[in-house]
Parts: C-alpha cells; structure tokens; sequence
C-alpha cells in the first residue's frame, strides 16, 4: 500500500501518554492530495506516484500546469512532488488522505531548514574561538589557520569556515506517529521537524524500521 502525503507544518504541542508523560508533538496539515500521475518502469523507466497539494486560482498556474491537471478532471493545485513508490493501488485523480496512516507506525519527513544567513564558523561549526586573555583583543571568534603556508599554499576546497547557513533540505528519520485527525487533515508525530511554521513537508513510510 501507497503511504505518503505532502503537508504543511502547524507548529509543536504535546499530548500526555498513558502514564501521564508529556509527549512532544509536531502538527501537520497532511493532505487531502491527489494523484496527479503514476510513471510506471514500462513507460517511464521508473516507478513514482506524483501528488498535488492546496487548490489555488486557476490564473496562478501556467497552461501546461493546468492541461496536466485537467487530463484527470483534477483542481488547480499549487504543489507538485513525487514519490518514487511502486503501487497497483492508485490511479490518476484519486485522493489520499491522514486515513493512509495509523498510530504507532513510524514516518520519514523531509522538509527545508530555517535559514540562519551568513554566519561565521564558531555558529555555523561550533568552532572554539581564540583565547580570550594573554593580550589578544579581537579574536574571541576568529577561525584560526585556515592552511599551511608554502604547501599546498591555498585552502582545500570543502574546507569548513564562514558562509551561508541553514536552507537545507533536512529529512528526519524514523518519526513514530502519535495522532492521526481524519475531520481535520492532521497527522501529529513525536519530536522535532524541519523547517519554520507554514513550511512545505514531505511525509513518507519510514525507511529505517
């Protein structure tokens, strides 16, 4: 069976489990979506399952964008992303909903990270810093020796320093699922997800059980 969805994330609460432990919980809006395409390895060369995710105005998408959609009769939808999945179950305009999983199974959600802007390493590495007595004044966050001088007398490439950080594209594992809302589209997994509030997310069967 096909278990995957395309959602936007609510934001944290938590829940209180039998024993009376605080849980914490990430909400997602998950779905409805529509199956927009199944590629199939005897047309395509490979397997996958396309979904379509938030009706918009039509006058929001490209003519191309609305022709693939209309070949199944399907609404405007703003987001488009693919699942490499082998499923016999699905076919093109049907609709997949929370109702595909149950508490207690365990997801993969894939989602972008906030973006943090330009930092420097002691942020972005966890850099030590200089000493912050003997004299020295301005290198309390300096990175130090970034390369030996005569050779290789440059810097190595991937070498870790100073730049942009955060914007990632960030998957986090093995999620155990511990609400599932039908009547509101919502699906709520313990601990953290990625991204900020209002972010696009991927949900998937997990692939480390």
């Amino acid at each position: 069976m096909f278990k995957g969805l395309i959602g936007k994330k609510i934001g944290m609460t938590q829940i209180f489990d039998d024993a009376g432990a605080a849980v914490p919980v990430t909400l997602i809006e998950a779905g409805p979506c529509y199956v927009t395409q199944v590629r199939t390895p005897e047309k395509e060369g490979y397997a996958s399952v396309q979904l379509g995710f938030v009706e918009i105005k039509p006058k929001r998408l490209t003519g191309g964008q609305l022709g693939h959609l209309k070949r199944n009769n399907l609404p405007p939808l703003r987001f488009l992303r693919e699942f490499r999945s082998e499923s016999a179950d699905l076919k093109e305009g049907d609709k997949v909903d929370v109702s595909a999983f149950a508490v207690g199974e365990r997801v993969d959600i894939q989602g972008t990270s906030k973006g943090k802007g330009f930092q420097g390493g002691v942020r972005r590495y966890h850099f030590r810093g200089g000493p912050k007595t003997h004299g020295q004044s301005d290198r309390h966050r300096a990175p130090g020796s970034r390369s030996s001088g005569t050779t290789p007398g440059r810097v190595y490439k991937g070498s870790r320093g100073a730049g942009h950080m955060g914007d990632d594209q960030i998957t986090a594992q093995n999620l155990k699922v511990v609400l599932v809302d039908t009547e509101r589209n919502l699906l709520g997994v313990c601990g953290s997800v990625p991204g900020a509030r209002g972010n696009l997310v991927l949900i998937r069967e997990a692939r480390k059980q």
